[in-house]
């Protein structure tokens, strides 16, 4: 690291792996070919179901020919929990040289619509009971694909004929003898929306070469070997879902356990107990509700929790491990980066340039060290100059796993675009050991008085303060609104009775100034969350600014 404020863990090098110009489609074909008879799926949505790996394929590719006559559209939606169904569409999309879109049925309708339109999906893959339970999401009148149906009526000499090829012929010459697609590159290989935390949902545009970057990336970590067994229960329109526990384990093998919902956790610990499943992946928001409710011998087959998308508070950590005994590993991305940047790990992955480091993988409270194949900068958010590596500023990144641009939104997408890097819109900062610790949003701090005040940092200290740490739903939140005096002051959401004197002394006995103290609090009847478990920071900041 000579250059104090560059960090690179082999971007350029990583960047010309040839495998990286593949297709999804071809990288499945090839890898589910090879292991026809080990099961990738364990489906628990109603009842247990196995899916082995050939059977996926076959099944996929004839549905893949079907797709081609239902839409002559580039993209075609998927609307499915985790589970078999996800994967076949999925696969079927891409096997059919079409770009999967996996919708966000928790957007709310007039969203929906608009992601709709900006898609241009005229075909939706889903199944009745999908339809039925998700009677809000504005379907369609013609163009939803009942996916159970479909399978029901495939006709079954065609996918036998198929499954008996898979297990005898070499994979990649059945694959060119199908004609899979076998060039993606920098192409459209998936649409995903964002959440839409702190503003309108985006559509953000995932390359062929951003996918397999980011499973080469998280394949070199060593932490999701095949001989893991995996809790997916994450949405597939979430980044995470997606990638990691989708796609990851068709191009890796690595089996899953799918549960329908991350909030049903009493399922989820069941499937953990009678599967063995050794990883469980989710978000703080996700894992509290573990440690009230669920028996520690249920989940005693867990080596790992992995957590990302919002911050772990103080504690939570040594709590979980101490109630389950599995390790807790925090980690960090982003849609836009695939989503993967950096995760804690039980052991530093061999054959690449960390710096020396006495923590052997993981660092309490930061979120690891970046994957290999990325490059990163701090700059400072105002200026955007260069800053040194451990100082507190503007989170740059660059590396395969990068996307390029929001769907035809280029002036957003110039936002957040320095050429190749990635402007990520978090604060952060890395130690000499190269752990990356976020301090929080940039849209997250508030400047009071000329001070920066994270507010993510107001909201831990008063929940240690008020022993809210094992509430398992958010309590209270910070957010801030303009102010005459100071330029901004803080506002409290909670959804409890306090007295504004008594934070005031919570905040001053944590060593924190007046310019830290909430100049207003508000009472609510709850604290706006997403889908993914994050706050919802768009309708967190419209109380906050709402007439007292």
């Amino acid at each position: 690291m000579s250059d104090s404020t560059l960090l690179d863990t082999g971007e350029r090098e990583f960047q010309s792996r040839p495998e990286l110009n593949s297709h999804l489609a071809w990288e499945s074909f090839v890898a589910l070919a090879k292991h026809p008879n080990r099961v990738l799926i364990v489906d628990r949505t109603v009842q247990r179901r196995e899916m082995k790996s050939g059977f996926l394929l076959a099944v996929s590719w004839v549905l893949s020919r079907r797709l081609l006559e239902w839409t002559s559209k580039e993209r075609v939606g998927i609307l499915f929990p985790p589970g078999i169904g996800g994967f076949i569409a999925n696969l079927a999309v891409v096997l059919a040289g079409k770009v999967p879109v996996n919708l966000n049925f928790t957007l709310g309708r007039a969203s929906s619509e608009a992601c709709l339109r900006r898609a241009e999906v005229d075909c939706i893959l889903s199944t009745q009971r999908v339809q039925m339970k998700l009677t809000e999401f504005p379907w369609p009148q013609s163009g939803v694909i009942d996916v159970v149906d479909e399978l029901q009526a495939l006709p079954k000499a065609k996918t036998l004929a198929l499954m008996a090829a898979i297990r005898t012929v070499p994979a990649k010459w059945l694959a060119k003898r199908l004609k899979v697609p076998s060039v993606g590159g920098d192409a459209e290989a998936c649409l995903l929306f964002t959440s839409g935390s702190s503003g309108e949902p985006k559509g953000v545009v995932l390359s062929h070469r951003n996918i397999l970057g980011n499973c080469l990336q998280i394949d070199a970590s060593q932490l999701l070997p095949t001989d893991e067994k995996v809790i997916a229960n994450l949405p597939i329109f979430h980044s995470f879902g997606c990638t990691v526990t989708l796609w990851y384990p068709m191009l890796r093998g690595c089996p899953v356990v799918t549960v329908p919902s991350p909030l049903e956790f009493k399922k989820v610990a069941e499937a953990v107990e009678a599967e063995g499943a050794t990883i469980l992946i989710g978000t703080p928001t996700f894992f509290k509700p573990y440690i009230k409710h669920v028996a520690a011998e249920k989940l005693k087959s867990l080596k790992y929790a992995i957590a990302g998308a919002e911050k772990t508070p103080a504690g939570f950590a040594d709590l979980w491990q101490t109630t389950f005994g599995s390790l807790y590993f925090e980690g960090y991305g982003l849609t836009e980066t695939s989503p993967v940047v950096s995760i804690n790990l039980p052991r530093t992955p061999q054959g690449f340039d960390y710096p020396d480091s006495e923590s052997d993988g993981a660092k309490l409270g930061s979120v690891g060290r970046l994957l290999p194949g990325q490059a990163a900068r701090i700059v400072h958010p105002e200026t955007m100059e260069p800053l040194p590596l451990a100082e507190v500023g503007l989170l740059l990144l660059k590396g395969p796993n990068i996307f390029a641009g929001y769907l035809n939104d280029p002036e957003r997408s110039a936002e957040v675009k320095d050429g190749d890097w990635f402007i990520t819109g978090d604060l952060a900062r890395f130690d000499e050991e190269g752990y990356l610790f976020i301090e929080g949003r940039l849209s997250r701090f508030s400047k009071i008085g000329g001070e920066m005040v994270p507010h993510g940092t107001v909201e831990q200290t008063l929940v240690h303060a008020y022993d809210l740490l094992d509430s398992d739903v958010p309590m209270l939140a910070i957010a801030g609104r303009p102010d005459d005096a100071k330029g901004e002051a803080l506002v409290l959401l909670t959804v409890l009775d306090f007295e504004l004197s008594d934070v005031r002394a919570k905040l001053s006995a944590a060593g924190y100034s007046n310019l830290w103290v909430p100049k207003l609090i508000k009472r609510v009847e709850y604290i706006p969350t997403l889908a993914s478990g994050k706050l919802d920071l768009r309708a967190i900041q419209a109380l906050a600014e709402a007439d007292a």
